[in-house]
């Protein structure tokens, strides 16, 4: 009887001592939104077309591989490997919304993922019936990517060099003057 009481005790005994997370996990670096958009927006003094036509053209000067592009969005990625278990793709998307006939606002947001590289050791197992089986180590693995990390790209100095590119492109397609003045208090904040 005693053994039996202390058989059910015990698991809820320990299962009480465990630490069970109170709360969430804090986000480390977590900036609340601000919701200015002063970074991620630009206007010109171009239509539509021209400008997702600049914006695609700013992307693929840059070494991006296009992955999308109607006449009023393009999507862009690149790839970097900072090291050799570390892999960094970084994705463009732009979309271009009309203001007036001859004017357009540009939004465009940056996501950056991170992978690393994950090895698996590999084993054999030799069965054989009757006897049982074997498991044997063998000299090898195999290497998958696992995301690690995925943010939104919050460096108004990338976007705004971005933007500087987009305008020349568009100059040079004809426009001169292409940037719309900014709205006042419309200072670019990160």
């Amino acid at each position: 009887m005693w053994c039996r009481t202390l058989a059910w005790l015990l698991p809820l005994a320990l299962a009480a001592c465990t630490n069970w997370p109170t709360a969430p996990v804090p986000l480390h670096n977590y900036q609340p939104e601000r919701f200015d958009g002063a970074a991620y927006v630009e206007h010109f003094k171009a239509d539509v077309t021209r400008s997702c036509e600049a914006a695609r053209r700013a992307l693929l000067s840059q070494g991006y591989i296009v992955t999308a592009t109607q006449p009023d969005q393009v999507s862009g990625r690149k790839y970097f490997q900072p090291s050799v278990e570390h892999h960094v793709q970084l994705e463009f998307r732009v979309v271009c919304a009309s203001e007036t006939a001859d004017a357009s606002v540009v939004f465009v947001s940056g996501l950056r993922e991170q992978y690393i590289v994950r090895k698996i050791k590999e084993s054999a197992s030799l069965g054989v019936g009757g006897l049982g089986s074997l498991s044997l180590p063998v000299e090898g693995s195999m290497d998958s990517m696992v995301k690690v990390a995925s943010e939104t790209v919050t460096d108004a100095a990338l976007y705004q060099r971005f933007f500087d590119l987009m305008g020349r492109y568009l100059e040079q397609a004809g426009a001169p003057d292409t940037r719309a003045p900014r709205a006042a208090g419309s200072d670019q904040t990160s």
